[in-house]
């Protein structure tokens, strides 16, 4: 006890002068703070004066810590080389993206070692296209679901669970293509079903757990495994495939994707609150800057605004760039290392190597383009919407004009020269379109990133039909063709989203006044219960800007009169500004005390 009053004392006086009161805190004790140890809880917690802001002497001391789960009292669930939590949240899921997007190269190096190995599959053209799309069949029926079902459950379980059943169902290929293509068909379309719900999840993992002057950085950290799984999945598809069989990457995958969700549900909570050995100072971090918008219910379908979203401008800007994107993205994914091998002749595990280049570069550019958004943000150098179109319409169009070097090349080394270059622009993009959503409506922003990415997902339908038949027959002479069309997809989506995207939040993401209603009736009536009056006189409700400045009325120093006040509707604190002076009571008749000395009677 005496150890304790001395640190209280030394905390009185650093603090004491702040507010005139002791700011510190003594939260119970569940999580780490059960265990003993140094810096493992012992004692009360204190918190400085500038840890989070001005925040009242109640304000977060009632936070209760979740109790651990049992392997919790043996390894803190932190990533012990990253400081914040949220950070190790943006790690584990890029990783999952990258165990997502690698499986999506199996299936280009397995057709390439059907072509030049022992095993024959004649597939004819047709079933080629329908076993390349069918993924996107699946994926594409999720996407506006799976932003819903991440607004109802819990977005980092929606988006674990739906990476492990991929991976799951990617062991079962091998033995599909033995089977029948049909069965490959099913699997993949089940495939697709299920990662269909990763980004409006990821998007609904952020909804908790992303600040907003952090908002680039952390998602386009997450992202960027889209891009590192292409790089990491075509060298490893391709040496798998060379040096051992077809079969390798799938189970390799496949087993790296299960792992990895046992380390996501160590890992990843809901919310930051929900986890137990996050600090106090992050926390509040977190919330803080997030403020009340967290608290508000999650939308449904009945309370999803609809009509606005089909009617706003910014909404379409984002579903053209993610679909010119997607279809970019998947003409790499799925056709680079065929353009490298038909047109310049390399080796399976050549092709692998060197169509990762490119995805390399990009895999660096894109976190780094996450924090040079967010920097122009908060220095005020440019605003939301400007970085916006800068970054979007900047790395698309270096793309599209690379692309047209590619389709005019001659020369293996002029071709992934400017494939490298052109693909690694492209990551300025993702801190664009991609993270646009949590501007314009964050509460929306899975339900809008299902939406987006769902018709996104439609130029994976297409793209792989169109190539197929494109280079079917003359393998050399049409990839001229695929890159000119690929620069001009790009063209339309710089043009598009330049003139109408927007980094604001729109005006039919606010929430309404029976949604307000619902999680603090307080607040609902504030404004319709504050009036003030303007200079003639006349009431005006919540500030109206054709009257007086309701801060001006507040802040005024001019004297108040004594004695009755006339009323002020609906607010009985607020006096007029013309008060009229009455007697506070009648004039004294008696004639004891009162009158001249003639009147007076002793």
């Amino acid at each position: 006890m005496a150890a304790f009053a001395a640190i209280k004392d030394r905390a009185s006086n650093v603090f004491g002068g702040i507010g005139g009161f002791e700011k510190f805190q003594m939260p119970p004790q569940h999580g780490y703070d059960q265990m003993g140890g140094a810096g493992l809880g012992e004692g009360p917690t204190y918190v400085p004066a500038d840890d989070g802001g001005g925040d009242s002497p109640v304000s977060f001391e009632e936070i209760e810590r979740p109790p651990l789960r049992h392997i919790d009292k043996y390894v803190r669930a932190e990533c012990p080389c990253i400081k914040t939590t949220r950070f190790t949240v943006a790690l584990m899921t890029c990783l999952g993206f990258i165990i997502s997007f690698g499986m999506r190269c199996n299936m280009g190096m397995a057709k390439l070692q059907f072509e030049h190995g022992e095993v024959k599959y004649n597939w004819t053209v047709a079933m080629e296209s329908a076993v390349d799309s069918s993924f996107f069949w699946g994926y594409l029926v999720t996407q506006v679901p799976g932003g819903f079902l991440a607004s109802m459950l819990p977005a980092n379980r929606i988006f674990g669970t739906a990476i492990a059943c991929s991976c799951f169902l990617n062991l079962l290929v091998p033995g599909a293509m033995m089977l029948h293509p049909t069965v490959v068909i099913l699997v993949r379309v089940l495939q697709g079903l299920v990662e269909g719900v990763t980004y409006p999840a990821c998007h609904g993992i952020w909804r908790f757990w992303a600040p907003p002057l952090e908002r680039s950085r952390l998602a386009t950290m997450a992202f960027s495994g889209s891009y590192a799984g292409v790089v990491i999945g075509m060298p490893m598809s391709g040496i798998l495939t060379g040096w051992i069989s077809w079969h390798a990457p799938f189970y390799f995958y496949g087993l790296m994707g299960l792992v990895w969700y046992c380390f996501w549900l160590w890992l990843s909570f809901e919310k930051p609150r929900q986890h137990p050995t996050i600090t106090l100072k992050e926390l509040k971090y977190i919330e803080k800057s997030l403020g009340e918008s967290v608290q508000l219910p999650m939308p449904t379908m009945a309370t999803t605004p609809w009509r606005a979203m089909a009617t706003s401008m910014p909404v379409y800007a984002i579903i053209v760039a993610n679909f010119c994107r997607s279809w970019n993205f998947y003409l790499l994914v799925l056709y680079q290392s065929a353009y490298l091998n038909h047109s310049f002749n390399f080796r399976i595990e050549e092709t692998g190597i060197l169509g990762a280049l490119p995805h390399l570069l990009m895999t660096i550019i894109v976190p780094f383009g996450g924090m040079l958004a967010d920097f122009l943000r908060k220095s005020g150098i440019m605003t939301t919407t400007n970085v916006r179109k800068l970054f979007n319409c900047g790395g698309f169009g270096l793309e599209g004009l690379f692309f047209l070097v590619v389709a005019h090349a001659t020369s293996s080394t002029g071709a992934i020269t400017a494939l490298t270059i052109g693909v690694a622009c492209s990551g300025f993009a993702i801190s664009g379109y991609n993270v646009n959503h949590l501007d314009i409506a964050p509460r929306y922003a899975s339900i809008l990133m299902g939406v987006s990415n769902g018709i996104g997902t439609v130029a994976g339908l297409i793209c792989p039909i169109a190539i197929d038949h494109l280079t079917r027959g003359q393998p050399k002479s049409c990839w001229s063709t695929v890159f000119t069309i690929a620069a001009t997809v790009h063209l339309v989506g710089i043009t598009f989203y330049g003139i109408f995207a927007s980094g604001e939040l729109q005006s039919w993401a606010e929430p309404t006044m029976e949604e307000q209603k619902a999680w603090d009736p307080m607040a609902s009536g504030y404004e319709k219960e504050t009036t003030f009056t303007d200079p003639s006189g006349a009431a005006t409700m919540g500030g109206d800007p054709g009257g007086m400045d309701p801060s001006a009325q507040i802040n005024s120093t001019k004297p108040a009169g004594y004695g009755a006040m006339s009323h002020v509707a609906g607010n009985p604190f607020a006096s007029a500004n013309f008060v009229s002076e009455e007697a506070v009571q009648p004039e004294a008749k008696d004639s004891y005390l009162h009158g001249n000395p003639a009147e007076r009677s002793y």
